[in-house]
């Protein structure tokens, strides 16, 4: 069994959505010039003038997409390939920062209709809290929605309708270390956390921070939490139903807990580099691909920034799943891909369906491997990952292929607080006990709750 068969089965045992979709043809829209035409069996006279002919309308899309080379470049490449073929179609990038910031532009212009004609954004939790009935364009019978593998349907749907495209890969969520001071150190990947704790302690004392920790950029700050997650479904298989329907919490569960407490130990045992409250994203990446730190917890998209920042340095990167208290359930967390959306307001929504066509067809995901290595398995059917997928790539594959991986909770549940970042960052550096932020956690997940208007949540 392949990855992605491997993939598609972990995640139908706890999400299924039967659809009937079109059978997948050929997009077809204004946007396409015929060409190869037969000639017509009634041709004119000579004398005749000739039938005049008009080239397809100039047509400008604009798409919204987060900051990061590795974002930039996938959107560059497929762009480039789809103007290739379609010369009256101009496509023009928009960047927005990530985090509560770039979440609150999206929500903003959503709101007040001047979103972009298309926007990259997260499937799962974040997504329902984007009222996609209202705000974006319904795809579920589009044909080129048959080339996706059926597990993404459920993160971008809504009210038995799907709104959202997947662009580039299912990400691993974990810990991305530098194989070289392994190596030079004698270490052992950590199964448990209290082996992670060992490594830590041998790495400082070589003089090498162990952790990276970018709270510059804040939202870097949540992997500890979020990607403990299969830790805490091993210990409480319905854990996501129970939270989602207010009878689980995280300052009373405590595996769930555990990830705050692993921020809280990262900061007082001195496991972050210097200058960690100032350290941005793309930084902490430099830090980690040449050896100045050794760890770095994140997602798996750090592949495609380290592969263009630092090429030669990408092969020193390996990944693990964040450890816990049993090497025995020892496993990984999973995210899916983010979505590409047609906003309502569009005044070009079938020219914006027919670049989402070429985003999940097999010739945009060849446009996308020539400039960007894949960080994990597509959604796309019949794209495999390539033989030299990166080794952390592999790393990530080999977790999904013996079935030791769960999606990530904001896959199973539609909540998720969003102010999680900013706590994370508070207990990180020392501000915050890790029981007061999950308290605190708690509160803001209940008024996303009630917004979303869920049942059980009304006190």
């Amino acid at each position: 069994m392949n990855i992605y068969q491997t993939f598609t089965k972990t995640l139908s045992a706890i999400v299924s959505l039967s659809l009937l979709l079109a059978a997948c043809a050929p997009a077809t829209t204004a946007t396409q010039s015929p060409t190869n035409a037969p000639a017509a069996t009634n041709a004119p006279a000579a004398t005749d003038a000739p039938a005049p002919t008009s080239a397809p309308e100039p047509i400008t899309l604009t798409w919204l997409i987060n900051e990061g080379s590795g974002a930039e470049a996938m959107a560059n490449a497929l762009i480039e390939a789809y103007m290739a073929t379609h010369p009256n179609v101009t496509i023009e990038l928009e960047l927005r920062p990530g985090g509560a910031d770039g979440d609150n532009i999206v929500k903003t212009r959503l709101a007040t209709g001047e979103m972009t004609d298309i926007f990259l954004y997260n499937s799962g939790s974040l997504f329902q809290a984007l009222n996609p009935s209202e705000t974006m364009v319904d795809l579920t019978n589009e044909p080129f929605m048959s080339n996706v593998v059926e597990s993404f349907f459920p993160t971008v749907s809504s009210e038995g309708k799907i709104y959202g495209a997947p662009i580039g890969t299912a990400l691993g969520g974990g810990i991305f270390y530098n194989k070289k001071i392994y190596a030079d150190l004698g270490l052992s990947v950590p199964t448990t956390w209290a082996e992670f704790e060992a490594n830590n302690e041998k790495i400082k004392a070589a003089g090498i921070p162990p952790v990276a920790a970018s709270y510059g950029d804040t939202w870097t700050s949540q992997l500890f939490v979020l990607a403990d997650y299969h830790n805490v479904q091993q210990a409480n298989p319905t854990f996501a139903e129970d939270y989602t329907n207010n009878k689980a919490k995280y300052a009373t569960t405590p595996e769930a807990l555990a990830g705050f407490t692993y921020l809280q130990t990262g900061f007082e045992k001195g496991w972050y580099q210097p200058d960690f409250a100032t350290t941005k994203y793309s930084q902490a990446l430099l830090l980690l691909a040449e050896g100045k730190v050794a760890h770095y917890p994140m997602l798996s998209f750090v592949l495609q920034d380290i592969a263009l920042n630092a090429p030669d340095n990408i092969n020193d990167i390996g990944f693990f799943a964040q450890p816990g208290p049993d090497a025995s359930t020892n496993g990984a967390t999973i995210w899916m891909p983010a979505g590409n959306y047609i906003a309502k307001t569009s005044e070009n929504i079938e020219a914006a369906k027919d670049f989402l066509a070429f985003t999940v067809s097999k010739e945009g995901i060849e446009a996308i491997n020539a400039v960007v290595p894949p960080q994990g398995p597509y959604l796309i059917k019949g794209v495999e990952l390539p033989d030299d997928a990166l080794p952390a790539v592999k790393d990530i594959a080999a977790y999904i292929d013996a079935g030791r991986s769960t999606p990530a909770l904001e896959f199973l549940s539609p909540i998720k607080g969003p102010n999680l970042e900013q706590l994370c960052v508070a207990v990180g550096s020392g501000q915050m006990t890790a029981e007061e932020a999950a308290a605190a956690y708690d509160e803001d997940v209940k008024k996303q709750a009630q917004q979303l208007g869920l049942p059980g949540w009304d006190n």
